[in-house]
């Protein structure tokens, strides 16, 4: 039998879930929380096989959970089911080592298979997914080619330039002349493939080299 936990703020979510899992006769719902502290009261009673997470919850949401439940010893196998399909949402979730990842509007064969699947030990990531995944880790893979190619130096260039700073104030920072950074800029910018600092910028936040709270 495989055991398996809801977690999401709706309950009408959870009753439709729970009906169409158990059509299987091998899959039982043995727990459902509402939120990620819910959650976390309750998984150590009930120790499931497969938790059903949800990444949009009150008071702590499915990424913190997922977070939490890493750091424990004994974890269950954890599907991320949610509703969001932009591809940022799926590769951190790959990146943190979800075990499956399915959309809300997925048929209940697909469920129960992304459930068996992973129980197995399998990684089940939502077949329409994969072709978007694949072509963004080829990209980002890519681009890391491109920041290996970078100096020390030309790396805390960019990191600079990234969070807003202009040549004279580079300059400044890091003990060289104006003249100097502009010659490392332009050959970051050409190692990085970017005509400008702005595609600079979002060449480093989109491959967390600086983050947007930076």
């Amino acid at each position: 039998m495989i055991r398996v936990m809801i977690v999401d703020d709706h309950k009408m979510v959870r009753e439709g879930l729970t009906k169409l899992i158990e059509f299987d006769r091998e899959i039982k719902v043995v727990e459902e929380a509402d939120n990620g502290l819910d959650c976390m009261n309750k998984y150590h009673i009930v120790k499931p096989d497969i938790m059903l997470l949800d990444i949009d919850m009150p008071d702590m949401d499915g990424i913190e959970t997922f977070k939490i439940l890493s750091c424990k010893k004994r974890r269950p196998k954890i599907i991320i089911l949610t509703v969001h399909n932009e591809i940022e949402y799926l590769i951190k979730a790959v990146d943190m080592g979800v075990d499956g990842y399915i959309l809300k509007d997925a048929g209940s064969k697909e469920l129960i298979r992304a459930i068996r699947f992973v129980y197995e030990g399998e990684r089940f990531i939502q077949p329409g997914l994969i072709p978007l995944l694949n072509s963004k880790l080829i990209a980002r893979d890519m681009d890391q080619e491109k920041l290996n190619t970078l100096t020390n130096r030309e790396m805390d260039i960019l990191k600079l330039v990234a969070k807003g700073h202009f040549n004279k104030d580079i300059a400044i920072i890091l003990s060289i002349t104006e003249r100097t950074v502009k010659n490392h800029l332009t050959s970051v910018f050409q190692k990085i493939d970017c005509v400008d600092r702005t595609q600079a910028a979002i060449f480093c936040i989109r491959n967390g080299v600086v983050s947007v709270h930076e």
